[in-house]
């Protein structure tokens, strides 16, 4: 095991805040003295079934506690997730069925195990200890905190303040999240910056019950494609670790050169030297962005697949891209002959987008293209009127990186 000043200056690294890191130092110290490892919290409520990049951050993290020998818990939020986070929301999440969570959570593991070491990773559901709470031990951990406490938490303020709703249920999150912490016996918890107030209430709970307080560790995060809103499956700006490995790499691809840099520097391996060296060289024009960013999303790829893909990925998105040829491998669907088809229903019909509103969207922006054998024809019009006739096939393009061939038969 790596000496605890060493492990205390790679594990500050892209960190926002550490509460505090004289306890983080003496954990480690003992950890070391007593050869004991420390137990690592970081949880993950399966609102929805994918695991992003956003997510990466944290998984990276807790990736680097595991390589210096550490117990990492992969907790999934399957009992708070019942419940809905209210960090950040401006108003209440809309309630998940069990049958909505347990179908999001399926893949939870398996997601995160692209990044830790399954073999060193302690993966729980907080259901199992949650669920069995007695109507006592609710109003015990109910008890612990005040309302005007909970009202301090920017996002309650703020909804209080603009008379919004704040349900009952909403200021049970935070102290459940918290009682995770006794449960589990947690000596380090990591989280998102949005996550401090509820990473805090670990801290107190642990305290009412005679434990030794986690210390708490927040990271930033990360933007989504957008550059603006933090990366999230609600705003269709994220990238997930589950997505296709051209996909990932497109997706990568189309990140502003600043955002670019915000991407290396919370998830990549490069040092903050190395990170300097990198800008500096594209200021001066030593390294042109658009190859510092195949880089990255070769990176990715390599990461989430491996470097053989990674390098599929490259030659097939210079094809596609550059060289404006087709993707190997397009799904097939066939049709039957028809006239007076709504161009609208037709695309939505094909599952490639998610509802009819979207396919307008795409057409009055110019992203909804016909290619057929000798010609190319970009949709404009969202009332117009198609034909799909015997033998006369063609490839529907939807955006950049979306293609369906279509067989009429």
């Amino acid at each position: 095991m790596l000496k605890p000043e060493a492990q205390l200056k790679e594990l500050l690294k892209g960190v926002e805040q550490v509460i505090s890191k004289d306890n983080l130092l003496k954990k480690l110290v003992k950890s070391y003295e007593e050869k004991k490892p420390l137990i690592i919290k970081a949880g993950f409520d399966p609102s929805r079934p994918d695991l992003h990049l956003g997510h990466a951050v944290l998984l990276n993290k807790l990736k680097q506690f595991q390589n210096f020998g550490h117990k990492v818990i992969f907790l999934v939020g399957d009992f708070t997730s019942l419940i809905g986070d209210p960090s950040g929301r401006d108003e209440t999440r809309p309630i998940l069925t069990a049958n909505d969570i347990k179908n999001n959570a399926k893949t939870y593991a398996d997601q995160a195990f692209k990044i830790l070491d399954k073999s060193k990773t302690d993966l729980k559901y907080n259901s199992q200890w949650l669920s069995k709470l007695s109507f006592q031990d609710i109003l015990h951990l109910q008890s612990q905190y005040t309302v005007a406490r909970m009202l301090e938490r920017d996002d309650f303020q703020k909804r209080f303040s603009a008379n919004k709703s704040i349900s009952l249920h909403e200021f049970m999150y935070p102290l459940v999240q918290g009682y995770d912490s006794v449960a589990i016996k947690a000596d380090v918890e990591l989280g998102g910056t949005d996550q401090i107030f509820n990473l805090l209430m670990g801290r107190h709970l642990q305290k009412v019950f005679k434990q030794e307080p986690q210390v708490v560790i927040t990271l930033p995060l990360l933007e989504g494609l957008d550059g603006v809103k933090k990366m999230s499956k609600s705003y269709d700006n994220y990238i997930a670790l589950e997505d296709k490995a051209i996909d990932i790499f497109g997706k990568t691809m189309k990140l502003s050169d600043k955002l670019m840099l915000r991407y290396y520097e919370l998830l990549s391996d490069l040092s903050v030297e190395e990170l300097k060296q990198l800008k500096q060289d594209m200021d001066s024009g030593k390294q042109h962005p658009k190859t510092v960013k195949l880089n990255l999303a070769t990176f990715f790829v390599s990461c989430f697949y491996s470097k053989a893909e990674a390098e599929k990925a490259r030659v097939e998105f210079d094809k596609i891209f550059a060289k404006k040829l087709l993707p190997k491998d397009i799904e097939q669907k066939v049709y039957k002959s028809a006239t007076h088809l709504s161009v609208v229903d037709f695309i939505a019909s094909t599952n490639l987008v998610d509802s009819k509103s979207e396919v307008r969207r795409l057409i009055k922006g110019g992203g909804v293209s016909f290619i057929f054998e000798k010609n190319t024809i970009k949709i404009e019009d969202e009332k117009m009127q198609i034909d799909l006739i015997n033998g006369k096939n063609f490839v529907l393009k939807i955006g950049k990186r979306k293609f369906l061939s279509i067989k009429v038969d």
